[in-house]
């Protein structure tokens, strides 16, 4: 598929009735392995982002172009749409919102999202006002594109130890107003809230990963439409690496190489 087709598949996904699931590679190989699985498409992580690199994720350890580098890494390695969490754009004005969505097309994303949390200001969400602004100029850049670009505008005020459902929402809905095609509050504290807020508005709503005990078929009767994992499966790679690890330095033994996949296997998956 080229870009276009891929935007159009990507935004058919958004309008259909059922609930789908976007998960978060961080690599070629983690986005080939999806991919292979059947996922209908991908979103990059920003945290996987930035792990990868050996850095903590956000307070803008990662920059714009790591960014973008890391998105056309996965671009190339899958033939189904890719979007990519852009963070807060990469600055505080709504030009450079815009400008990371021209430059997340350039390198082949069909879709991204960008955040109002101001990634380690002074107050670690935007002020209302700026923060509708910089959706409404990343909505315009996306919108001007010559295919379709969709664009998820997210409310991080849970994120941020603000856990107020009726700022949230205000944001929300005014981002919805802005233009931003799906909107999205990571963090949201129960399903009753992600219920309210998929009420609350007409676009999709995309929610990351479910708490622990929250099935997809919960989430979609709340209303949800699409679910990422952020950086959950990187840090399930993680986990698997460490516990192997744990065993070879522990007990001098490498049990943990019953069930891997075999170097065949895995080359397998790097064809395209």
């Amino acid at each position: 598929m080229n870009q276009a087709e891929k935007g159009r598949v990507f935004r058919a996904l958004h309008e259909r009735a059922k609930l789908f699931v976007i998960p978060n590679p961080w690599d070629g190989a983690s986005a080939k392995l999806l991919a292979a699985m059947g996922f209908e498409a991908l979103t990059t992580t920003s945290a996987g982002v930035a792990f990868g690199l050996g850095r903590q994720d956000g307070d803008a350890k990662v920059s714009r172009e790591e960014t973008l580098a890391n998105a056309r890494l996965i671009v190339e390695a899958v033939d189904i749409p890719v979007a990519a969490d852009l963070e807060d754009g990469f600055g505080p004005r709504p030009q450079d919102a815009a400008q990371t969505i021209r430059q997340a097309a350039d390198v082949g994303l069909v879709g991204g999202s960008i955040e109002d949390s101001t990634r380690g200001g002074g107050s670690p969400i935007y002020d209302f006002n700026l923060a509708v602004e910089r959706v409404a100029a990343a909505a315009e850049a996306a919108h001007k594109l010559d295919f379709p670009f969709t664009f998820v505008a997210r409310a991080e005020n849970y994120l941020h130890g603000r856990a107020d459902l009726d700022d949230t929402i205000r944001r929300l809905q005014a981002y919805e107003k802005a233009g931003a095609d799906v909107l999205f509050a990571p963090g949201l504290p129960s399903l009753e809230a992600i219920r309210t807020v998929c009420q609350s508005v007409s676009k999709p709503v995309n929610v990351v990963r479910g708490s622990p005990g929250m099935t997809l078929a919960e989430l979609e009767a709340a209303g949800v439409r699409r679910v990422s994992t952020g950086g959950s499966l990187y840090r399930a790679a993680l986990a698997g690496l460490e516990a192997a690890a744990e065993e070879i330095r522990g007990a001098g033994t490498f049990g943990y190489g019953n069930g891997i996949m075999s170097s065949s296997e895995v080359d397998a998956l790097m064809v395209k």
